[in-house]
């Protein structure tokens, strides 16, 4: 090595916490994993960024009115969606811009495949079902803006029937079985849990921020 060269230095482990216990099935072949994860140049930016791309990809199968593989498409998305985290703690690669990009994108998602649904529901001029996605996309926006703004205020706010995962799954459902009339009773049903989501969530932080200190007489 010439002088003033210097190695890289290796990358960082995330510690024993994320190490698989001993006594694990597998936890040899899952160390190794791990530590090869480590190593490998992916990132949790890479796999939201994937995951946003076959999202899109899903949106434009659902506008051509292919709904049954867009659904395939939005399940295999959404998937690498929930990997991110996971991959982010047990890698010790996460960042907060990982964590803000992967929250932003999700929204963006949701957006732009319910849009995508709308616009197959406007091409049957089936106005109660474009009104309804319309509802969707608001509440689903909303429940995810007053999780952000409770916890800026320092209050957890993860209640609620139908968070994102309920609304993936509903929404998968909807246009994999959309040849069996599902997709409009699916946006119908995701449009009221939603809403009824935000309204436990508005409940809710009002209930904690008015309760009494600990300790305080009434």
């Amino acid at each position: 090595m010439t002088a003033g060269t210097q190695q890289p230095p290796p990358p960082t482990d995330p510690g024993p916490a994320w190490r698989p216990r001993p006594d694990t099935p597998g936890a040899a072949w899952l160390e190794a994993a791990r530590a090869w994860l480590i190593r490998s140049p992916l990132t949790p930016n890479m796999i939201s960024l994937a995951g946003f791309t076959l999202n899109v990809l899903a949106a434009v199968l659902i506008w051509q009115t292919e709904l049954f593989w867009g659904g395939v498409v939005f399940i295999v998305g959404s998937t690498m969606d929930t990997l991110d985290g996971g991959y982010s703690r047990m890698s010790g690669k996460g960042t907060p811009f990982g964590a803000f990009l992967d929250s932003t994108l999700d929204r963006i998602v949701e957006g732009i495949v319910l849009t995508a649904v709308a616009a197959t529901f406007a091409d049957r001029q089936d106005e109660l079902a474009v009104a309804a996605v319309v509802v969707a996309v608001l509440a689903s926006l909303t429940v995810s803006y007053t999780r952000a703004r409770a916890e800026a205020l320092g209050i957890e706010c993860k209640v609620g029937i139908a968070d994102r995962l309920v609304r993936v799954v509903i929404l998968s459902v909807g246009l994999v079985f959309a040849g069996l009339g599902a997709l409009e009773p699916a946006v119908y049903v995701l449009a009221c849990l939603s809403s009824i989501t935000v309204a436990q969530r508005i409940f809710h932080v009002r209930r904690e921020l008015t309760r009494p200190a600990a300790g305080m007489t009434p």
